[in-house]
């Protein structure tokens, strides 16, 4: 007999079906010599340290070095603590029970870092001893599982895998543990968190809020002119940027007086647009928040439902190339999607037996190849599911499509001693561009298509005029910028040699930078304003703290990922690179715990209901220290966080500013005074309007 174990039980059902274990029971399935059961995610996971006796936040016990470290089951949080999730108990059992009275076990679970570390520590925790071969493959098609089911692996070719994922587990516990701890006891006022790769990201965040902020913006000045040739009406623009706007008139006058321009050179080149590769994970999150205003964290979920459904292959993949024996795959994909109707059109411009091979690399394919749709096409989708599957399916189209070549004209015109630019692009072969019928990346871009122009042609002036424009700060990020910031945070260093260690390694991986930007956001760190992400008063406060330490540089963490890399490819020790974590998670520990985190700015405010008690100012809420009086004002309201100067309004004269941005239960945005009646309840006051509780 032998045991199954996937990592959820939608895919441990498909598993079953096709082996024909139909019987059901109690957390799992069974027959034709098989027990299929599920994980539920992360089932075992290192203990906290109050399983190694140490409860509370003490300085004497940091830094908190396990030896070993303990597996324990899932917590839950409750009103009284951490307690074990019940559901994961029940499961734990049931998954024992068939380990002990099967001959091997077969590990289903996604096929990936995080899958390997669900299997391997509930095979840890449960002390099994059995043997285990490895289901690893990219898609939950029918033939892709009896395709893997045939080509079972030893589980020991995945040990390096399991050493990478144990070491990324245990460093993020040492980091995150102890330096979240330090830096809680340093500040003596609410609670903090720091991590391995959310201090990091945090700080990309941070600077470039600050940049963005400390810009000065300034006005400048160029000079348009209008030209007609051949009735072909075309502008171009003055070189030189005025930042005076007095002499750019005066240029502007003289200009119009002259109303001559003349050619001084004409350069024309064929551009050759390649087509875009496969998506990755990262790739895929980017698009979907700049075209759908999806977040990383939905994109994901999402992308994982359509995997689930047997729609895509597996999306937690940071590769964008297929390798070459999945070739031949791939005229049935294209030939599946005429069963899409809003693929018909894209499908009648691909230039069959001329599909471009651009995507297959081998060399550039580890454990998973890009993102490809199935020969299953989907007939029922949610709106949202639908989007992101056909951008997945045009995306392939795009891939396999011609290079777009375009002719790009460059002409310089001079007006007196002024020197006029202008440019132009003329499409000559659409290639993949046809697939989308998008011809520029940027939606600000005008092909401006010119006439046939020689030097020392005079062209005439129909218009001149003023165009004032200003310099434009750093950009706030979005959480496409960002995903782009984290994915690409090796190429920030400036350490030449660094650099080029770590080029295309950036901090997190695709599967985890989604949860990094939750987590930042459940920490309170940073906020969510339109589709910009910004850093909050907690988050800027951290940031002051932890910016010159290594625990915020990207380069550091960049270092670690290579380091979890090669540990996946047994050219590193796993207990090496721990042996540093420690010694990294004891320095950052006595750092922290001399560092203090200034409350100078927090008001000193007198509770408006018992006022006799000195208000405690947290990040989460405000409230009275005695139990007695017990009065609590929540800081997030509707969506909104609540800063320090409108809490010092509200308890000082009853009311604060206008709060904008809340949402409301039905989801429409509102906006409203808070205000405190005259037993200090909090309640809102509509612009013109009476109250509302």
């Amino acid at each position: 007999m032998k045991t199954i174990i996937a990592e959820k039980p939608s895919v441990a059902r498909e598993i079953a079906r096709l082996l024909g274990a139909t019987e059901k029971k109690d957390g799992y399935l069974t027959g034709n010599g098989y027990h299929v059961t599920w994980a539920l995610g992360h089932l075992v996971g290192l203990g906290m340290p109050e399983d190694y006796g140490i409860s509370g936040f003490d300085k004497t016990a940091l830094p908190i070095l396990p030896d070993p470290f303990l597996l324990t089951v899932r917590k839950v949080k409750t009103v009284k603590g951490y307690s074990d999730d019940t559901g994961a108990v029940k499961q734990l059992k049931v998954i024992e029970q068939l380990f002990n009275k099967s001959d091997s076990i077969i590990a289903a679970t996604d096929a990936g870092r995080e899958g390997e570390l669900i299997f391997r520590y509930i095979y840890g925790y449960l002390k099994c001893d059995k043997p285990f071969e490895r289901l690893w493959i990219s898609s939950l098609t029918e033939k892709a599982i009896r395709q893997g089911f045939e080509n079972l692996k030893p589980g020991t070719d995945f040990d390096g895998l399991f050493h990478a994922a144990q070491a990324r587990s245990r460093a993020d516990w040492l980091v995150g543990i102890n330096a979240s701890q330090a830096l809680t006891l340093a500040a003596g006022n609410g609670s903090y968190s720091l991590g391995r790769v959310q201090t990091p990201t945090l700080a990309l965040l941070c600077k470039r809020y600050l940049d963005n902020k400390k810009f000065e913006v300034k006005s400048y000045w160029q000079l348009q002119l209008a030209h007609s040739k051949a009735f072909i009406d075309f502008k171009s623009l003055s070189q030189i940027k005025w930042e005076d706007p007095k002499l750019a008139d005066a240029a502007l006058k003289v200009i119009q007086r002259s109303g001559t321009a003349t050619v001084v050179s004409v350069a024309t080149k064929n551009v050759s647009e390649q087509p875009p590769l496969l998506y990755d994970l990262t790739g895929l999150q980017k698009e979907a928040n700049k075209k759908l205003n999806l977040s990383a964290e939905e994109t994901l979920h999402i992308a994982q439902s359509l995997y689930e459904k047997k729609f895509i292959t597996y999306p937690r993949t940071g590769r964008r190339y297929i390798p070459e024996d999945m070739w031949a795959e791939i005229p049935n994909l294209v030939r599946a999607l005429q069963d899409k109707e809003n693929c018909k059109s894209a499908l009648s411009k691909m230039k069959w037996g001329r599909f471009n091979k651009r995507i297959v690399n081998g060399l550039r394919v580890t454990d998973h190849h890009g993102l490809l749709v199935t020969d299953k096409i989907p007939s029922a989708l949610s709106a949202k599911e639908n989007a992101v599957y056909e951008m997945i399916a045009f995306r392939l189209l795009e891939a396999l499509s011609q290079a777009c070549i375009k002719e790009i004209t460059d002409v310089n015109l001079q007006v007196l001693h002024y020197d006029f630019m202008a440019k132009g692009c003329k499409v000559i072969e659409a290639g993949w561009r046809t697939i989308k019928g998008n011809f520029s990346d940027d939606d600000s871009e005008i092909l401006q298509d010119l006439p046939e122009l020689n030097k020392d042609d005079e062209l005439k002036i129909k218009e001149a005029s003023l165009l004032e424009k200003k310099t434009r700060p750093p950009v706030l990020y979005t959480e496409a910028g960002l995903l782009s910031a984290m994915e690409s945070a090796g190429k920030e260093i400036e350490n030449q040699d660094e650099r080029k260690i770590l080029k295309n390694i950036g901090i997190g991986t695709p599967a985890t930078r989604a949860s990094i930007i939750e987590t930042l956001l459940a920490r309170n760190y940073i906020q969510r304003e339109k589709k910009s992400l910004l850093p909050t008063e907690k988050g800027l406060q951290v940031y002051e703290l932890v910016k010159d330490r290594k625990i915020a540089d990207v380069a550091m963490t960049a270092e670690w990922e290579l380091a979890l890399q090669k540990i996946e490819n047994s050219e590193a020790d796993a207990g090496t690179f721990q042996k540093e974590m420690e010694a990294y998670a004891s320095s950052i520990t006595n750092e922290l715990l001399e560092a203090s985190i200034e409350q100078d700015n927090l008001p000193k405010l007198d509770c408006p209901k018992c006022k006799s008690q000195q208000l405690l100012i947290r990040d989460k809420l405000v409230k009275c220290p005695d139990q007695l009086c017990n009065w609590v004002q929540f800081r997030n309201i509707c969506g909104v966080q609540i800063d320090i100067g409108d809490i010092e309004s509200l308890v000082k004269k009853g009311k604060t500013s206008l709060i904008k941005g809340m949402k409301s239960k039905s989801g429409k945005l509102f906006e409203a005074y808070i205000v405190l009646d005259a037993q200090a309840r909090s309640s809102f006051l509509f612009a013109g309007k009476g109250e509302k509780k």
